[in-house]
């Protein structure tokens, strides 16, 4: 009895309470409840370790009855973080709410979603509006904030990272790179069958972490045995898209099995099994790793492809992440927008990953996909570690040469065809007596319609019109025209009213080439049009003359410069809202490789249908950057056990890189439309402190940390937050408030600097005895001096910076400067000022 005990307990996010018979679910809506009392994680301190040691080996069994239907099977390995206080306290306080609910809607049809108990005490509920303000009216309630919409927003880059030779080496290799470290990610599920996620790849002594309690649910589409000793722990969140009638049970995966394709990719960055062969559409493009593959995998999905995913259900898989005791989470989603009615940072998604900041989690968020427009990040919140997207410098280049001796060059993941061959359009090859089925014909989507006696042994040209961009149209079926039709290969060019569009290398299986510029395709039409011969009267094509040959787009090139900040990677500093006007917080915190990333993918996966079927895709955002880092903060904690995750952050901040592979500065991309054209050197708006530099960051020397206490005093800081603040965390606001640029960050952000402003950051030393040199260059309009210049600091001892910076010219514009402690023994720590100068003039006369 006490195991199915302890499994109901742990999957309490699912609890529904059955008032819901005929509710009216056109007028109501979920709504997310917070009470005023505390958490779980603020009332029972937890105890990992210690408690409740069991067989990691073996496997017990429950069903219960799962919301989005049908019976769900539960594996749990271990239990040994979830005490009995847990148990008995989270249970209480799913109870009173339960008692609310019947109190406060007596005899009314409602139906509760979710019970949140660990990291935020509250409940997700589906209530009418007016429902939803009779429980806003109750003094126990705190707030009452509608549901919202959230977003999905690698063979190379552990080597264009540095980890074989750098990182891994101080962890013991690849082989222990990450051990013991649970990495928790929420994102669309995983497919648990790849082999980037077996667990016999590199022998037997591979345990799953003793503070790691995490359950596996067994589904018909997730069975017995799909978790293992790398892939530890595997749910699902839907309530909320089932109780809006929105979960398509043909599309969506009611289990923890990816339909989408994105989750196994971004779990495969960050932990997937090293050295894993990437074979796609017959190619070999080399052998993939993760950042750290020896780390474990715990997956909480609560986004779908068919809908996004909604922030209860976010909110869910959160809480149970941080009571299962992952120490890391990766969130490769964002909001759709801000969510309506409160200040930026307390909405119930940042909340409680500030309650899972408290319990030591570092969380990893990506900064959106809403570049390159100033103030687009969608992580805003300072104890989050925002990542945005960067290229590195591996590029499938691919070109075709036309019978003119003119190069164009273009993308395709295709063999080349190593003669030329006749290039026919699409639209001269036209059967005759055939009424062609598809308006968009050039697109080569029907072979039916086309002579195949015509495309015999040419090249054949397709449009790359709107509808490839909206799905409706796929390379995949053009390829397979092409080789119904026997064509010896395929050129796609691209449609003139598709403008900024930009283009993944896809794989194809025979030569082929995409042009993604809509003038080089009208170079090559009219080189088509001009050497082919027409019946003046028919107009239709009597002699191909144009010829073509396609160079092969399958090897790698590695002469790109790198990195730089791509276009879509979404920009500092903190967005404005009507609380906060500016938030004096550096975001994106870095950048990372998102651009191009091959990474394990689906075998349901559909999200890329370029790639269905495959075994790895090739997929770009800042959704690939986040789970880069994620993996890169597992060896740091399996280095630095005691680190907090501010300390992790920090050792990743203060040790990025700022200058590209060739030396020269970071550019950052300015524009949709020739993103290479409109560039310029990136600020720490556009890349935070840099690009990551794994193998720094596992030796940073100095290191500067932030605790919880911190994060209150600067909530309380901002204008009328302390009955929100009690509310969230039931914590009154004291005396002592800050605001973001005196929080102990490893940067300094000043949105209005007026005059004189002194700020202090204090370092600690965990590294060896070491005298600094201290340096600094003043962002424009600014003067700057810190103080001590020189210091000497041991290991484990702390120091004080004094930095004054004085406003000297009034602009309208951030400026940008930065501190440099530079160590004897070798360890830089780089500190970033952003400022932009408002000097208030006093007008009065004497």
């Amino acid at each position: 009895m006490g195991i199915v005990k302890l499994m109901v307990f742990g999957v309490l996010a699912w609890c529904v309470v059955c008032q819901a018979e005929n509710i009216d679910t056109t007028s109501a809506n979920v709504y997310m409840v917070t009470l005023k009392q505390a958490p779980t994680v603020f009332s029972v301190k937890k105890n990992y370790h210690k408690q409740n040691r069991v067989n990691k080996t073996s496997y017990d069994f429950v069903s219960i009855h799962s919301s989005s239907g049908g019976a769900t099977t539960l594996e749990n390995p271990s239990f040994s973080n979830i005490t009995s206080k847990h148990r008995h306290f989270g249970s209480r306080i799913s109870r009173v709410h339960d008692s609310l609910l019947r109190r406060v809607l007596k005899g009314e049809k409602y139906m509760k979603l979710y019970s949140y108990h660990y990291l935020i005490n509250g409940f997700a509920v589906l209530v009418t509006p007016q429902q939803a303000q009779k429980l806003l009216g109750r003094k126990e309630v705190a707030n009452v904030v509608l549901d919202y919409s959230v977003r999905t927003a690698t063979t190379h880059t552990p080597q264009f990272l540095g980890l074989p030779q750098g990182a891994w080496p101080q962890e013991g290799g690849y082989e222990t790179a990450g051990e013991g470290v649970v990495i928790g990610l929420i994102d669309t599920g995983i497919d648990p069958t790849h082999v980037s996620f077996a667990d016999g790849l590199s022998g037997n002594s591979y345990p799953v972490p003793e503070h790691f309690t995490g359950i596996c649910e067994v589904t018909r589409d997730f069975p017995s045995g799909s978790c293992n000793r790398k892939l530890i722990g595997a749910r699902h969140f839907a309530a909320s898209a089932i109780t809006r009638g929105i979960f398509n049970a043909t599309q969506d995966y009611a289990s923890p099995f990816d339909g989408d394709g994105h989750g196994t990719h971004t779990a495969s960055i960050a932990a997937g099994n090293h050295g894993i062969p990437v074979i796609v559409a017959g190619h070999h493009f080399g052998n993939a790793s993760g950042m750290a593959p020896r780390s474990h995998i715990a997956v909480y999905k609560a986004l779908y492809k068919s809908f996004g995913g909604f922030a209860a259900d976010v909110v869910a898989a959160i809480d149970q992440a941080a009571q299962d005791g992952v120490d890391i989470i990766s969130l490769s989603i964002t909001p759709n927008r801000r969510p309506p009615g409160i200040a930026t940072y307390f909405n119930p998604i940042d909340m409680a990953l500030l309650s899972a900041f408290k319990t030591g989690i570092f969380v990893v968020q990506a900064a959106g996909n809403t570049g390159p427009s100033p103030k687009s990040v969608s992580s805003f919140s300072p104890w989050i570690f925002t990542v945005g997207a960067a290229t590195h410098d591996r590029i499938y280049s691919n070109s075709i040469l036309l019978g003119n001796n003119i190069t164009i060059p273009g993308v395709g993941l295709a063999p080349g065809t190593n003669e030329s061959y006749n290039l026919v359009s699409a639209t001269d090859a036209v059967i005759d007596s055939e009424t062609p089925k598809d308006d968009y014909l050039s697109e080569c989507q029907d072979a039916g319609s086309l002579n195949q006696t015509v495309v015999q042994g040419n090249l054949l040209i397709c449009s790359y019109s709107i509808k490839f961009v909206l799905g409706q149209s796929t390379i995949s079926n053009a390829i397979q025209t092409a080789r119904n039709l026997s064509a010896a290969g395929i050129v796609f060019t691209m449609d003139p009213f598709i403008i900024g569009f930009q283009l993944n290398p896809v794989p194809m299986s025979l030569p082929g080439i995409i042009i993604p510029s809509s003038n080089d395709s009208k170079i090559l039409l009219q080189y088509y049009n001009s050497s082919s011969e027409r019946d003046p009267v028919s107009k239709k094509i009597i002699k191909f003359g144009a010829v073509a040959c396609v160079a092969g787009g399958v090897e790698a090139n590695f002469s790109n410069s790198a990195p730089k900040v791509m276009y879509y990677s979404a920009r500092g500093p903190d967005p404005e809202d009507n609380f906060l006007q500016d938030a004096d917080v550096l975001k994106p915190n870095l950048v990372a490789p998102g651009n191009s990333i091959w990474a394990a993918w689906s075998s349901g996966g559909t999200d890329s249908v370029e790639f269905l079927g495959e075994d790895f895709a090739m997929m770009s955002g800042t959704s690939m950057a986040a789970p880069h880092v994620a993996g890169l903060a597992a060896l740091i904690k399996r280095k630095f056990p005691s680190f907090s995750p501010s300390a992790i952050g920090s050792a990743l901040s203060t040790t990025a890189s700022l200058h590209d592979k060739d030396g020269g500065p970071i550019m950052a991309q300015r524009a949709y439309a020739n993103p290479d054209l409109n560039q310029s050197p990136a600020t720490p708006f556009d890349m935070g402190s840099g690009f990551v530099n794994a193998t720094a960051a596992l030796d940073p020397g100095l290191i500067l940390d932030v605790g919880y206490e911190d994060y209150m005093s600067f909530l309380c800081g901002i204008n009328g937050s302390a009955p929100v603040v009690l509310n969230y965390t039931g914590t009154n606001c004291g005396a002592t408030v800050v605001n973001g640029a005196d929080l102990n960050l490893p940067s300094i952000t000043i949105a209005k600097l007026n005059q004189t402003r002194a700020i202090q950051r204090l370092v600690t030393n965990i590294a060896g005895n070491e005298t600094y040199r201290v340096g600094w260059t003043a962002p424009y309009g600014v003067s700057m001096k810190v103080t001590p210049a020189h210091f000497f600091i041991a290991n484990g001892e702390k120091q004080v910076l004094n930095v004054v910076l004085n406003s000297t010219l009034n602009n309208n514009v951030a400026s940008f400067g930065r501190i440099g402690l530079f160590g004897d023994k070798s360890h830089v720590v780089n500190i970033h000022v952003s400022v932009v100068v408002k000097i208030a003039y006093n007008t009065t006369s004497s």
